[in-house]
């Protein structure tokens, strides 16, 4: 990492103050705004080598979603996709900028797509790393179990998360080691930069991940798949959708979901998993780079 790095602001969104990281120098007026919205269980700063890669063409904002880095928790423990959407709305709409350009991971890519298609006015250029949420062969087998016993399990896993308390790690290193087990793609560079953005100290001296336990528990049930797809549709602009060949995602123009969209393609990384931005960083800052500006 180069340069002094990005200032931290907040913004509100439904009672919660949330954070985003500014790599505008101030603001200024005269660069176009791309933001970046990071997956689920991550944090904003884990995009600090795609800002820093772009700052020099864009006003780069990279946000904290609710219930994870230095942004509010939920009272009741409930994240949903909407109120992610209506966020990042908000941030947008705050930053008094736009249209803007996106660039987003995972959770956030859903978050982003769905913005775009709610409001395709407002985005330039879309690029979602495997943000298309579970593959239509796994909501099938999901399906398979009555609702009803979906439920019952939901609210038993919900209870235990209640009671969670986060995991406590003696050390920063003890952390780091935990984050390169995650994903082994990862360099140590990278692995220890993450995990520094990724932690608050405890009282006792320990070290805790930032992001709300209950984010391990999500939903049974979203919107119905046809008011997705009907979203997907409405996106107007370029839509960029990245794959890592070796992630556990499915890629949307095998499993038919390429279909609902219109203005998109998709492009696949060898050798890299669900984290492709990291994995293969200099292959995929040259995609999007190349991307933005055509």
């Amino acid at each position: 990492m180069n340069g002094t790095g990005p200032t931290s602001q907040t913004f509100i969104s439904q009672r919660l103050r949330l954070n985003y990281e500014d790599w505008g120098s101030g603001g200024r007026g005269d660069k176009p705004t791309l933001v970046l919205v990071h997956g689920g269980r991550d944090h904003a700063r884990s995009w600090d080598w795609t800002a820093e890669a772009l700052a020099g063409d864009y006003r780069v904002v990279a946000m904290d979603h609710r219930g994870h880095g230095d942004s509010d928790w939920v009272s009741d423990g409930n994240y949903s996709a909407g109120d992610m959407v209506y966020d990042l709305a908000q941030l947008i709409h705050q930053l008094g900028t736009g249209p803007v350009a996106i660039v987003s991971h995972s959770m956030g890519g859903n978050v982003a797509l769905r913005y775009a298609g709610t409001f395709p006015e407002m985005v330039t250029k879309l690029v979602a790393i495997e943000g298309l949420g579970p593959s239509p062969e796994w909501r099938d087998k999901q399906r398979a179990t009555p609702y009803p016993e979906r439920l019952a399990e939901w609210i038993e896993k919900k209870r235990k998360a209640a009671g969670r308390i986060p995991r406590r790690y003696d050390s920063i290193e003890a952390a780091f080691a935990r984050m390169i087990e995650e994903n082994s793609y990862l360099t140590e560079e990278q692995a220890r930069h993450l995990t520094i953005h990724g932690v608050n100290r405890n009282e006792d001296g320990t070290y805790s991940w930032k992001f709300d336990p209950h984010l391990n528990v999500w939903g049974i049930e979203d919107v119905a798949d046809e008011f997705l797809e009907q979203t997907w549709a409405a996106i107007k602009c370029p839509t960029l959708l990245l794959y890592g060949a070796d992630s556990w995602a499915s890629n949307p123009e095998k499993d038919g979901r390429i279909r609902h969209f219109n203005t998109a393609r998709v492009f696949e990384f060898e050798q890299a998993g669900h984290w492709l931005h990291h994995d293969q960083f200099d292959r995929f800052i040259d995609t999007v780079r190349d991307f933005l500006k055509d």
